[in-house]
């Protein structure tokens, strides 16, 4: 059989948002490895803000095209976002098809994540182009608010939608066997029908992230701070990410015993986020109420201007460049999210030759080796996590913390490259058929009539009022 990779194929993305999250990094990561090897790939995406998105997004070296950004917004009062996010979805499949823009590229294949709604009226517009979905982790255990009633029947209609739309993609893709137990579980009927493909997420190998240097090697230009007793956190700011254990873990430690070191808790920082802004100010308090003063920084000026006799850095919003500084600046890197899906910074960690001290739950069981990469602790025992921040400030050679680092970084090396990465999606794609069910086809023209139609319909009023609407929606 014909695989992607005996002629060169074009696969157009479609992402919700293309921020800094995890999902995006991955999605960029994917498309910039099928194109290094050869592969014409176009991402459309509903929003994507030049000031809060990677760098490989905005710089032209991936064609990204935001369409569909109006006048749907993202949520309604901070609620609705799950119909808001569908809708959106729906108008960016939708509009590029009106326009054509889709067809005229010629896709071989589609890559779409997070959202499955829109995959029954992708494949009724593209009836022979296969879909291949990537699920990160199933919507419907991602919600919050469930123990409201009204929060549970407002999600049934969604949560259903999820599993039945997810049968139109020709493959299904997880993140980690972690996250295939859990969708297999989600879906049992689903799994019955599919085979849900474990695709890594990866790191870039390319010298721009290499392992921390000695001291005595010198490598001034590439750190931020030149002492070895920084201890990094870098999530984004999340109840989720669990942020709070890093700080109470570091309070656990005496005065004398932490003396001389920074915790330093770098993330992502969505301005448009409430959560992001009341979580930081939570862990701001949560310092404080520790007897721990804190400091809060927007970008590396104002960072490096942080009194030395602080012990908490706050920096909001790391760019690429200055996340591969941190980590070449960092003795350890806690990570401290429960059950994350995989976790990516934890290899970006490793690649850097900093070891890792996570939850030892979910994908980084997967990515960490105890005792040879790093440490896996119980999430939420702040005197385990404390206990190893210790041994490595105050126990352990810098020669013992080197080996581990190469470990870490050869480990990385070997399985978690951009190009491992692209080779598995073509493995994958290459194998693909278009997945037009019969029993499905009287299910998708109710939906096309019922919900697809009124859109259309509206959107087509919306389009005839404009001139050009490939440049009002360009970037």
């Amino acid at each position: 059989m014909e695989s992607i990779s005996d002629r060169k194929k074009t696969v157009v993305f479609f992402h919700p948002d293309l921020g800094i999250g995890g999902a995006e990094r991955l999605v960029v990561d994917a498309a910039l490895g099928l194109q290094n090897r050869g592969h014409k790939v176009v991402i459309f995406t509903s929003h994507c803000d030049q000031s809060h998105c990677f760098e490989e997004a905005r710089d032209g070296t991936l064609d990204v095209r935001v369409r569909g950004n109006w006048p749907i917004p993202s949520s309604i009062f901070s609620r609705f976002t799950v119909l808001c996010a569908i809708l959106r979805q729906l108008q960016l499949i939708t509009q590029t098809w009106l326009t054509g823009e889709v067809r005229g590229i010629g896709p071989d294949s589609f890559f779409v994540d997070q959202l499955s709604a829109g995959l029954p009226v992708l494949q009724y517009f593209y009836a022979e182009t296969p879909i291949f979905f990537y699920c990160h982790f199933p919507d419907m255990l991602l919600a919050q608010g469930r123990q409201n009633w009204w929060k549970r029947l407002y999600r049934l209609p969604f949560d259903w939608l999820e599993a039945w739309s997810m049968g139109f993609a020709a493959e299904i893709a997880v993140n980690s066997e972690f996250t295939k137990s859990v969708a297999t579980y989600t879906w049992p009927s689903l799994a019955k029908r599919r085979d849900f493909k474990v695709v890594y997420p990866c790191v870039d190998l390319a010298p721009e992230h290499p392992a921390k240097p000695a001291k005595d090697e010198g490598g001034d230009d590439d750190a931020v701070w030149r002492d070895d007793n920084i201890i990094l956190s870098i999530n984004r700011f999340e109840r989720k990410k669990d942020i709070a254990l890093a700080i109470k873990s570091f309070a656990f430690l005496t005065k004398e015993k932490r003396k001389g070191v920074r915790l330093v808790i770098a993330g992502g920082y969505d301005p448009r986020s409430t959560e992001n802004f009341e979580y930081h100010r939570e862990l701001v308090d949560l310092a404080k109420s520790l007897g721990l003063e804190s400091f809060t920084a927007k970008n590396i000026i104002t960072a490096l201007s942080a009194p030395r006799n602080i012990p908490i850095l706050f920096l909001l919003s790391v760019p690429s460049a200055l996340k591969a500084s941190l980590l070449r600046s960092a003795r350890l890197l806690l990570y401290t999210p429960s059950n994350e899906h995989f976790g990516i910074v934890p290899l970006e960690a490793m690649l850097s030759g900093v070891p890792v001290l996570a939850a030892n739950t979910g994908g980084p069981r997967e990515t960490v080796v105890d005792g040879e990469t790093g440490w896996l602790r119980e999430p939420g025992d702040v005197a385990q996590w404390a206990e190893v921040i210790e041994q490595v400030l105050n126990k352990t050679s810098k020669e013992e913390l080197r080996r581990m680092g190469e470990a870490g970084a050869e480990r990385v090396k070997t399985n978690f490259g951009r190009e491992r990465l692209a080779e598995r999606l073509e493995e994958i794609q290459g194998k693909m058929k278009a997945t037009w069910m019969v029993e499905y086809r009287a299910a998708v023209f109710i939906f096309g009539v019922t919900v697809l139609a009124p859109i259309v319909g509206k959107l087509a009023v919306i389009y005839s009022r404009r001139n050009n609407p490939r440049e009002e929606y360009a970037m």
